[in-house]
């Protein structure tokens, strides 16, 4: 079980830093200027075109890369806030008990209880400018809430801990007790969270650029979906427009996923066959 694990988190930690250092080299690893009028619109693969062109005759290879700049930066700033949210309310609710953790369970249920994705939809239809920011804003805002509860749940755990109970008899504050005490505690829960989060963030945020809910001018892998989508690329036989960021999406989210799975075969006993 422990070389599985350790093939999982290889093979997970290598297609991201894969993907680490395409967003990074963007500029020297794509072809062409993703915004270039470089051939015939809808011109299949060739060598020089790998991917073919889009309706605009621009190279679908080149936006593929460097659409994994702002797809990258999307998911990992959406994760970390993500996780600070969960963070905060779930050890909160946890440590102090009483009325504030009725209260913000109350709030996690209600968050838990109404769909993901038609909440962000509807939020998304609000908000009047549209970018990168309020797309991360929209999801962070709407899927902390299982993060938040899993953390609650441990931290209900822990506070009754001999350590923690000494660190009260010594007159420590709850502040420090929590960040000091609790928190390093939980590292491994707040990796695997976190890595869950970016993951809900990456497709998240290629369903509201999908949608159009997001700045269509901008080159994401979500956007060009949106933009295959309108403009028939599946009628007009440009596969690679639709594949592309799709299979980047599905690849990068793998990665996530299997570096989540290694956490837990790592901090769980059960999971390793110990």
């Amino acid at each position: 079980m422990v070389r599985r694990l350790n093939k999982k988190a290889i093979v997970g930690l290598s297609i991201f830093f894969f993907f680490v250092v395409i967003a990074f080299f963007a500029p020297f690893l794509a072809p062409y200027d993703p915004n270039e009028f470089v051939g015939i619109p809808y011109s299949r693969p060739t060598s020089e075109h790998i991917l073919g062109l889009d309706r605009m005759g621009r190279d679908i290879l080149s936006q593929l890369i460097y659409g994994t700049r702002l797809s990258l930066i999307v998911g990992l700033t959406t994760g970390t806030l993500m996780t600070t949210i969960s963070l905060l309310i779930g050890m909160t609710a946890g440590y102090f008990g009483g009325l504030v953790d009725r209260i913000l369970s109350t709030i996690i249920d209600v968050f838990m209880v109404i769909p993901g994705l038609p909440l962000m939809i509807v939020i998304a239809s609000y908000i009047r400018f549209r970018g990168v920011v309020p797309i991360i804003l929209v999801i962070s805002f709407t899927s902390w809430a299982p993060g938040a509860r899993v953390i609650r749940a441990q931290t209900l755990t822990m506070r009754n801990r001999e350590f923690i109970l000494a660190s009260k008899i010594t007159g420590e504050k709850s502040r420090r007790i929590i960040f000091s005490e609790i928190m390093p505690n939980m590292l491994s829960l707040i990796s695997s969270n976190f890595f869950v989060a970016c993951l809900t963030a990456i497709v998240g945020e290629a369903s509201l650029e999908f949608l159009g809910f997001g700045d269509v001018s901008a080159i994401t892998w979500g956007t060009m979906l949106y933009w295959a989508q309108n403009s028939s690329a599946l009628l007009n036989n440009s596969w690679g427009w639709v594949l592309a960021p799709g299979i980047a999406i599905a690849t990068l989210g793998a990665s996530f996923a299997l570096l989540n799975f290694s956490i837990d075969e790592l901090t769980n006993p059960k999971l390793r066959g110990v």
